[in-house]
């Protein structure tokens, strides 16, 4: 074993989920990491050891729902205000009065949202991948509704948001599920042979994993990588991480009155410059000066999709590393 793997310590800590399992390094100002879907703390397995170097104590959680963590049974338990008083009772819990945040995917809109709702709490917030996109317009379900390609076919949000349907899809395969998820949105596998039509939309009668690449994995993940996501998920289950699907319409009904809300809080932007989550939301990262009038940093990288913690992992480390120096103590 590695020095930096033996340097991790494992805690679970109390909170409104019950639980919260964390993996942390190092010592000095807190930075908080939040991974996304379908993903635990591993997805931060880069970037921990390179801020302990730095002089800051990484701390990357399961979200509530996903690996050690608890998993509430009620649906609406993993609605947005839940999952950041998880976040805030995480920075508190460490004996810590605030922190910097930093979101991957889903990750990252609960990071915008805990800086939101929670400002004496987060003092800086890093968003990785989805770009913040402030509550507003219609009802989310009624948006991702329209959202049908040419073809007629659904879009894989809806797909998620039916309780039941995408776990009977991924559950009697686990492995090979995560296997083809993760090419499919890989900067090097996303176009490879035998690669489907977008795998962000379900065909009628049909599953998402028609649309998965067939054949290597992506460079970013070895077997080993594989097996520990794949072990995670095959003892606790999909729903608990589908379950933040289930709430969009939830999250607008809560997060009224932040309608149209900016984030002020000094803040930072990575995204794959392949990566459809920058692609569709150009508008929104166009719109930063606006809503993240904070923001000290951005950047598209250049051949990369949207793993990007992990397909770029030392230049993000490095971009985070030289973002946080910057910020006021």
């Amino acid at each position: 074993m590695s020095q930096q793997a033996t340097d991790l310590t494992h805690r679970l800590i109390p909170s409104p989920a019950g639980r919260i399992h964390l993996v942390e390094q190092g010592t000095g100002p807190l930075v908080l990491l939040v991974h996304g879907f379908p993903e635990t703390w591993y997805s931060w397995r880069h970037q921990l050891p390179v801020l302990a170097a730095a002089g800051y104590r990484a701390v990357a959680i399961d979200v509530r729902g996903y690996g050690r963590s608890s998993r509430p049974a009620e649906v609406d338990a993993y609605r947005m205000p839940e999952l950041v008083a998880d976040s805030a009772a995480v920075v508190h819990a460490l004996g810590e009065q605030s922190a910097v945040i930093v979101g991957h995917d889903w990750g990252a809109t609960i990071a915008a949202n805990s800086a939101l709702l929670r400002p004496e709490v987060f003092r800086a917030v890093g968003l990785l991948s989805v770009p913040y996109t402030p509550r507003g317009g219609p009802r989310p379900s009624e948006v991702f509704a329209r959202l049908r390609s040419a073809a007629d076919e659904e879009f894989y949000v809806s797909y998620f948001q039916q309780p039941g349907r995408a776990e009977g899809e991924i559950e009697p395969d686990v492995r090979g599920w995560l296997a083809g998820f993760y090419a499919a949105l890989s900067a090097d596998t996303m176009s490879a042979p035998g690669a489907g039509p977008d795998p962000h939309f379900v065909s009628r009668g049909g599953t998402l994993r028609d649309r998965f690449p067939v054949g290597a994995l992506p460079g970013w993940l070895s077997e080993h990588d594989l097996d520990v996501y794949a072990g995670e998920f095959e003892r606790t289950g999909l729903t608990g991480a589908l379950n933040r699907y289930r709430n969009l319409d939830r999250d607008w009904a809560d997060l009224a009155d932040f309608d149209g809300a900016a984030i002020s809080q000094p803040s930072l932007f990575l995204g794959g410059a392949l990566d459809a989550s920058t692609t569709w939301l150009a508008d929104a990262i166009a719109a930063f000066p606006v809503t993240l009038p904070g923001l000290v940093s951005s950047h598209l990288l250049e051949g990369c999709g949207h793993w990007i913690q992990q397909e770029r992992a030392a230049l993000t480390g490095r971009l985070l590393v030289e973002w946080l120096a910057g910020l006021p103590v």
